[in-house]
Parts: structure tokens; sequence; C-alpha cells
């Protein structure tokens, strides 16, 4: 069992999302001022904004000596305003004093106080007995003086705040000294005291906030856990403004269990269109593995465009071991993702043709056998449409080096190109595309292993293509359970010819076979990448209908599709790579539907028609009545599936439940259950309460999930060493006002764990 708790504090602004809060939205949360706000006049110019103006019931002034202002006085300088019962000016010393039912404004703040004094020549105003409210924002408080400066800066004394509404404050912050400052957007707060439910919590003698999205350079506020598997642990991060263009955060994090655990993050953009992140993360000597290895991370990711034409895009992730986001919280891969890309890629872009050049590598955790590299690989694609009656030609080409990181296995280098010519006749009732194209493929191999004398030396391979695909659309007015509906009528069919070539002399570098899904049955080949090309002579016929309603809103989307080979493929049957003599393939279809206004039903199934056996079926239970009201049912069935740690076929047999609802409107609950039908065990169960205020959030859940292990490259454990299960308790908690870790939400905690939550239905709506 592990156990955590977490004070979620920080002092950077935060990033909130519009559907992020499940409660209070942020103009539900602005708390305005008890008195209404003074407009000034617009289009004044710079001139008048620098006259004063003074409105009031009587007046008592002496030519360059005092003015008594009584009785509802208004004073009016540009943006800043000023009602009081009583007010005078010397005019002398351009002094101006006032109070009674005293109210200060401007841009930035409303201040009620029981008196003001004001230095008209140098903006300057103190306000005693000032209660203030930040516009647009939810920071309100108490100050026993309150100072405006030149600048237009805040300076407050003996003070408070809070983002709480006035008649219901759970935390308030009290210090002995406030600065804002209004160009920076920033605070300083001296002897900063913090209280939650009126019970002093902690004593800061010196901070900063933000007052807006600005960054500011600091520490954030601590995090603290517990747990088994890393002891007690706490993190202390420090955010580092470097410049508008760049920004770092470092936060050591130490574990009693394990040792130090430091993460470093830099972020930065490349002009107006480039931006990239580098990550680092290292854990010295960790002691909850024999030998006490080092452990490490490093990331880079850069993408954008240099400009109209050129494209970029980098993202390299190394690791030290397999099992490394399975014991430690990264930010950069979570405890599920197996492969570690790295891609380097730069692309040019015209009109009718582009070119681009990358290289990539893929590392995958926990399996012995390493995928093939692409150093390089160079595209060149043209089109031209409607280039001769009103035939579309294209070109494509690629010319890729398969390097591998053992001197033992067989590399290649291959070019591929296929034109085509393209006649697509469209109409409004349906379209009919033919297609020829000719493949030509060169390999040159290099033979590293004997135990594939088979592999020829060089290759030249040629195949023809032809495809015809058709589609027409019927379309009818009906009434299904006495609601009117437009229903379509979608037949397809598609006919494909590709030559056979004898392809055993060449090697497998990026080839697997495909997904029969419906879409899939209309595709021009069985397998991805170009090691194999399937011969086909073969027939699809799908079909598709669709209802949609009144307001021309799809209810429901229905599709359902197999092939008939009209001969079995030569290709398959030496490489013995997919089952021969079928005649037809699997019967694939797919139904996404809104059974009524809150139930949504999506289904998939393939089915081999030659054997009678399920090959794979998803069904999906919605029920979605409002925004973060949710149930889920789900059920999958995936047979032969290959488990990586055992090499062996698996069937997949998984039900699951997953629900969000609210309970009032300020908690929420969010939940999720799976279950592994074949072995009868819980595969995760996840449960959560959250409650949310204007000024706070605070939610506590309950994880418990099977863990992925791989067996270590590095100490000594094995797979039956490590847990096979992992639980904990966590409490999160963001005080708003105070910045946050970020927004507590139903969206993140849908998402947190091993099944993200997926709206499966793709109706066009």
């Amino acid at each position: 069992m592990q156990i955590r708790y977490f004070l979620a504090l920080s002092l950077l602004p935060q990033v909130v999302l519009a559907d992020e809060s499940p409660t209070a939205s942020a103009s539900q949360c602005v708390i305005e001022p008890p008195v209404p706000r003074i407009v000034s006049e617009p289009g004044l110019s710079a001139a008048d904004k620098e006259k004063i103006r003074i409105v009031s019931d009587s007046s008592n002034a002496e030519m360059g000596k005092q003015a008594i202002f009584t009785g509802d006085v208004v004073f009016s300088q540009g943006d800043r305003h000023i009602a009081a019962d009583e007010a005078i000016l010397d005019q002398a010393t351009e002094q101006f004093d006032a109070n009674g039912n005293l109210v200060f404004q401007d841009s930035n703040f409303t201040v009620t106080a029981d008196s003001l004094q004001a230095q008209m020549r140098s903006n300057r105003a103190t306000l005693k007995g000032a209660q203030y409210w930040l516009h647009g924002q939810q920071v309100h408080g108490d100050a026993e003086k309150l100072q405006i400066t030149i600048n237009n800066n805040l300076i407050l004394t003996n003070t408070n705040f809070t983002t709480c509404p006035p008649d219901n404050v759970s935390w308030l912050l009290e210090a002995e000294k406030i600065k804002i400052n209004s160009e920076e957007e920033w605070g300083e707060i001296w002897n900063a005291k913090l209280r939650v439910a009126d019970i002093p919590v902690f004593y800061i003698p010196y901070m900063t906030v933000p007052v807006s999205d600005k960054r500011k350079t600091g520490f954030l506020y601590p995090s603290f856990s517990t747990s088994t598997t890393n002891g007690f642990e706490v993190s202390a991060p420090y955010y580092w403004n470097i410049a508008p263009e760049y920004d770092l955060t470092f936060t050591p994090n130490y574990m009693s269990n394990r040792g130090l655990f430091t993460k470093t993050e830099f972020r930065y953009l490349a002009g107006e269109a480039q931006n990239g992140r580098l990550n680092l993360e290292y854990l010295g000597n960790d002691q909850m593995i024999s030998g006490s290895p080092s452990r490490y991370l490093y990331n880079w990711q850069h993408q954008g465009a240099i400009d109209k034409n050129w494209r970029v895009l980098a993202n390299f992730t190394e690791v030290s071991d397999n099992n490394y986001f399975n014991d430690l919280k990264s930010d950069v891969n979570r405890a599920t993702d197996n492969q570690l890309s790295r891609i380097g890629e730069v692309s040019y872009f015209e009109r009718d043709w582009d070119i681009s050049t990358r290289v990539q590598d893929i590392k995958v955790l926990g399996e012995d056998e390493k995928p093939y590299q692409v150093m390089p690989q160079v595209n060149f694609n043209y089109r031209a449409a409607d280039f001769w009656n009103n035939l579309d030609f294209g070109f494509n080409s690629e010319l890729t080096n398969f390097a591998h990181q053992d001197d033992n296995v067989n590399t290649a280098t291959r070019l591929h190109m296929a034109p085509s010519l393209t006649l697509p006749i469209h109409g409004p009732s349906g379209s009919l595309t033919s297609q020829v194209k000719l493949m030509q493929t060169n390999y040159w191999q290099e033979k590293n292993n004997s135990g594939f004398d088979e592999l020829d030396d060089t290759v030249s391979r040629t195949i023809p293509q032809v495809r015809i695909n058709g589609q027409i659309n019927f379309e009818r007015f009906t009434e299904l359970f006495d609601q009117n509906y437009r229903q379509t009528l979608e037949p397809q069919f598609q006919y494909l010819y590709v030559g056979y070539e004898d392809q055993r002399g060449i090697g497998i570098y990026d080839t697997a076979q495909l997904q029969d899904d419906y879409f899939g049955l209309f595709r021009d080949r069985r397998f991805s990448g170009l090691d194999r090309i399937a011969d086909a002579n073969q027939v699809t016929l799908g079909v598709t209908t669709r209802l949609f309603d009144d307001h021309n809103q799809e209810a429901t989307k229905f599709s359902l599709g197999q092939i008939f080979y009209l001969q079995d493929s030569k290709l398959g049957y030496e490489d013995n790579i997919f089952e021969q003599n079928q005649s037809t393939s699997v019967l694939a279809a797919e139904l996404d539907t809104r059974l009524s206004h809150d139930w949504y039903l999506g289904a998939a199934i393939q089915y081999d028609t030659n054997t009678s056996d399920n090959k794979k079926t998803e069904v999906t239970l919605d029920f979605r009545p409002e925004v973060n009201k949710l149930l889920q049912l789900s059920y999958r069935y995936v047979p032969d599936l290959l488990n990586s740690n055992t090499n062996d076929l698996v069937n997949i047999s998984q039900a699951g439940v997953r629900g969000a609802w609210p309970i009032n409107d300020s908690l929420y609950f969010v939940g999720n259950w799976y279950y592994d039908l074949n072995e009868s065990r819980s595969v995760e169960t996840y449960t959560g309460f959250q409650y949310e205020s204007c000024c706070y959030a605070i939610r506590l859940s309950y994880h418990y999930r099977i863990k992925t292990n791989y067996d270590d490259n590095i100490g000594s454990a094995a797979i039956n060493d490590r847990e096979q299960f992992e639980s904990g308790v966590y409490l999160n908690l963001v005080i708003k006002g105070l910045g946050g870790s970020g927004p507590l939400g139903v969206s993140d905690m849908l998402n947190d764990g091993l099944f993200n939550y997926r709206k499966p239905l793709y109706l066009r709506n």
C-alpha cells in the first residue's frame, strides 16, 4: 500500500483551461467590490486625462488657498476617481484630503477607506483603514494603510488578502507588508502567515506571488509525501524566468528510501514559430535496487517552422534502464510507455511538391530485439491535378538507409518510386476513382548474418497496381420511433489488383501486418512499410448508413464490409504471413449511435466467417446527460495478442466501468474499474473525490493498478522480485490566488491512470 500526501502550492501563475473546473467558472469566481465601477469617458486625449474634475453638492473655495467640498464629492483625473462625503483641496501644495464613505478607483483596483491623502503633483496617495479589490480577479483584502506610489504600485501595511468570497473566507494570508508592482505584475510579501479555517498553517518570512499571468523567478511551494516504496519524500521546485523566451524549473526531490532525485526542465522559444524543451532527470545510487545504480533520463523536443516553406522536428529520449518509468515519476513519459522515439526531420513544402529528410531510432523497453534505425530517409512527393484530360499525376519516392546497432544484423538501402495516374469522377450522388500505379523498388542488402543466406545482395522489384473505388449516395426521409430522420445509404465497392513478385530475398526492415477494421478493408495494401507488397485480386464491398435528425445532427452511423478474394495471395503462402485458402476477409462492422438524448453506444467487431471466430470486439455504452456527468460501460476482446515479456500469445477479455458525477455544486466523484475476465482479477481501480470552490480545491483519491515490469538491465533484480500491483492514497490541495501546481478538474481525473477516458464515438456533430 502506498500513501502519499501532496501540498500542491506554487508561486507560478496558473494556466486554467476553460473546461477544467467542474464547479465555478472564472466569471462566477471574480469577486466584485460592493460599490459600482466608475467608467472614464472614452476617447479622452492626453491633455484631458491630466485635467482635474471635482463635483459636489456644495463648495467653499478661495483662489490659491483651500477649497472645501461637501456632499457627494466626486474627484476625477483620467482613470482615477475618488468619491467621499467631504474633501479638502490645498491649491498651494496640491494636496487632496478626503473622508467619509470614501471610495478610490482606478483601472486596476477599487479601495474603500476611512481617509485619504493624495499628492496630485506626484500621483501619490495614502489610504487608512482600507479594504481593496483587484479588478477582474478574486483577490481582495484589508490593510491598515495602503499607499499608491508615483509608479502606480501598491504598498500595504498590516494587511491580508484572500480569493474566497467575503462571506466564506476559507483561507487568509496575513502579512506585515505587501508590495504590488503594477508594471511587473507581481507582489512581494514580508512576514506572511497563512490561515486555513482561521487556523495558522505555516509562516513564511518572505515570498512573492503573481497578480497576473506573467512569469516570476522564485521558489515554488514544496510538496510532501510518504510511501512504502519511496519513504518520506519532499520536493522544493525553483522557477527561473531567465528571459521572455527562456525559462527553467529545477526540482530537487528527496526520497528517504531511494535518495536525491532531481528534475530539470528548460523551455525556450526560437523566433516566432519554433519552440522546444529539454528535460534532465537524475537519481544517484538508487538504494531500492541491489548495487545502488544511478538512474537518469534526458529528453529534447523541438518543433516549428523556419519560414513559410521549411519545417523542423526533433524528439530524442534516453533512459538508464527498462523500469525507469515504472519506478520514478517522470515529467516526460507515463508508466505505460515502453517505446522511446528518437526522430529528427527537416521538410520543405511547395504547392505541388515537398521533400523531407529524417532520421529515426526507436528503443523498445524490456525487449531484446532492437528495431532498425532509419539513417537517413529522404522522401520526395509530387502531385499535379488535372494535368491532362482530367487525369491527376502523382509521384511518391523514398530513399531509406536501414542501419542497426548490432554488427551481426543484416542492413540495407531501399529506393522506392511509385508514379501514378488517377481519374477522379465526382458527382452529387456519388464518385468513381480509378488509379493505375507502378511500384518500383530496389534493395542493396548487406548480409552480416550467415543465417540469412537466402537474402539477395541486390533486388529490383516492379509491381503494377490497379485500383477502382466507387461510392453511391442515396437519401430518403423516414420516421423511426415517432422521430423524423434523413437516412442515407452509401454502398461502396473497390476492385484492387496488385501484381505478384517473389519477395523472399528481401529482409524485413519496417513492415508489419495492418488491422482489418472497416476502413482498412478499402486500403490498397496489407502491410505497413514496403518490404512486403502483397499481390491481390480482390473486390471489397461495404455499405454505410446514417441517420440525421431535424437539426442535421448525425444520430446513427453503421458500416459493414468484407473483402472477397478472387484468388489466393502467393506472397502469404511463401512467407507464411497470413492464412491461405480463404475466400473472404474478416467481416468488419462498426456502429456509433445516439440511443437517446443522453445515451450513446459504440461498437466494433471483426468476425472471421471462414472459421467462425471472433477476431476483435469493442463495445462502449456512454451516459452523458451534462458536461462533467459521465457513466461509461466498456468491454473489449482481442485474441492472440503478443506478450512482450514472455513472447506468448494471450487473449484480452476486459470489462470496465468509468464514471464522473457531481454530488453537489462543489463536490465531485470520479472513478473507474477495469477487470480481466481471463485472469479473474482487477487490473485498475481509481476512486476520487474532489471539492472545489472559488478559493481552493482539494482532492482525495485511491489508485490500485497492475504494474508493467520488465527484466532489469541494472542491478540484479528479476521480474518476480518486483511488486506486481501498486496501490496508493493521494491528497492534493490547491489554494487559488497563491498560484498552484495546475488546476484540479474532472478531465485530469478521468485521464489519471492506465486507461485514459476516450470518447469512442465518431458521430459528425
